[in-house]
């Protein structure tokens, strides 16, 4: 082979292997881990400052997402996609709840969630959960979410995992639900898991 194509070729490949490692690192190839390693304890407090725990999830159907308030494009799509899968669910959404977990402690205060939430395509039923650093590293920890800080200043972002959990009423780990699917497949997914399907 010539070497010009040679070059060519391993730049291609090079390529290649930096982009999938991008991917992989944004969580696009990360397959769903099994059910008992998702979810567990944690210790956070909501919007409205009041100390929370796992036992919030039980009783209802939860989708529960890590992301920040100040992420530009996924978290606020990942919401808007959630509000309106639960709108297609009619009397079913009453049994289900969005649950966004912030990974910026630093920035995502109390009174910066509930201004976050306060928005008019997030349900009313959404809880917005934040903590010390230790606590949402650990929170982080037990559903195998990835997150880190990207850039410095003020204007820093993070870089985190895409996945939303559908947790059953009893706060266990039911299906990894992908990014980017749309309100109409979440809706289904989550009618089929209350359905026993």
């Amino acid at each position: 082979m010539p070497r010009h194509r040679l070059v060519l070729v391993l730049a291609c490949l090079g390529g290649a292997i930096l982009l999938a490692g991008l991917a992989w690192r944004a969580g696009v190839f990360t397959p769903a881990p099994p059910a008992a390693a998702v979810g567990g304890p944690f210790t956070l407090v909501d919007q409205n400052g009041r100390p929370t725990t796992e036992k919030a999830l039980k009783g209802k159907w939860s989708l529960v997402f890590f992301g920040f308030t100040y992420c530009p494009d996924v978290c606020p799509g990942t919401l808007q996609a959630l509000a309106a899968a639960s709108d297609r669910l009619g009397p079913k959404a009453k049994d289900l709840q969005i649950v966004f977990i912030s990974v910026d402690p630093e920035r995502d205060d109390v009174k910066q969630m509930n201004a976050y939430l306060s928005a008019d395509y997030v349900p009313r039923s959404t809880i917005g959960l934040t903590g010390t650093p230790e606590q949402v590293a650990a929170a982080a920890k037990a559903y195998r979410v990835y997150y880190a800080k990207a850039g410095e200043g003020p204007g820093y972002t993070i870089d985190h995992s895409t996945v939303t959990y559908l947790m059953d009423p009893k706060g266990r780990f039911h299906a990894a639900i992908p990014y980017g699917l749309s309100p109409e497949d979440v809706a289904r997914r989550v009618n089929d898991a209350m359905s026993g399907r």
